[in-house]
C-alpha cells in the first residue's frame, strides 16, 4: 500500500474507533442512568456521573442561548475539523507520531459534534476526584482531544529537527 494512502488509513481507523468507544459509551450512560445520577465507582476518586454539558470545556458559555450556541459550535468544530485535516495533510507521511496525535484529536472532535448535532450538549460522565478537589465531568472523546493536544505540545517541544534548523537568509528581493 502506498504511503500516501497509509496515513489515510491510520487516520480513518483511529478516529473511527475513537468514534465508536465515545458514542458507544455515552449511549450506554443515557440509557442506563438516569441525568444527574452518580455511582460511585472507586469511593473518594472516580464516579460515573450522567451530565449534559451545554456549554464548551468546564461548561464554558453554558449559559448563553442555545440558538447562539449551536451555531457558535458548528461552526467551530466546522472550523476546528477543517484545520486539522490540513495539518494532517501537511505533515511528512514519515511523521507517525504526528499522524497519530492529529488522527486522537479528530476522532475526539468528531465525537463532540455528533453529541452537539444530536443533542445540543454533549454527554459526559467520567467524574473525578483528588483529595477533595473535583474535575468537571468529561467524556471519551475529551480524552482523546486532551491527550492529542498534550502529545502535540510534546511533540512541538522536542522536535529536534526544528531545533537543529540554522536560520535561513532572506531571499533576494
Amino acid at each position: 500500500m502506498n504511503l500516501q494512502l497509509h496515513r489515510f488509513v491510520l487516520l480513518g481507523l483511529v478516529a473511527c474507533s475513537i468514534v465508536s468507544v465515545d458514542q458507544l459509551t455515552k449511549a450506554y450512560i443515557a440509557n442506563t442512568m438516569r441525568l444527574h445520577e452518580s455511582i460511585s465507582v472507586i469511593p473518594g476518586f472516580f464516579h460515573l456521573t450522567y451530565i449534559r454539558n451545554p456549554g464548551a470545556a468546564f461548561g464554558i458559555m453554558g449559559t448563553t442561548s442555545s440558538g447562539f450556541r449551536l451555531i457558535f459550535f458548528f461552526l467551530t468544530s466546522v472550523f476546528a475539523i477543517g484545520l486539522l485535516l490540513t495539518i494532517f495533510l501537511r505533515l511528512d507521511h514519515r511523521d507517525w507520531w504526528g499522524q497519530l496525535t492529529i488522527a486522537s484529536i479528530f476522532g475526539g472532535a468528531i465525537g463532540n459534534f455528533i453529541d452537539r448535532i444530536q443533542y445540543g450538549e454533549v454527554i459526559d460522565f467520567l467524574d473525578f476526584f483528588v483529595k477533595g478537589y473535583h474535575w468537571p465531568a468529561f467524556n471519551v472523546a475529551d480524552m482523546a482531544i486532551s491527550i492529542g493536544v498534550c502529545s502535540l505540545l510534546v511533540l512541538f517541544a522536542f522536535d529536534k529537527r526544528r531545533s537543529n534548523l540554522t536560520p535561513q537568509e532572506d531571499p533576494p528581493l
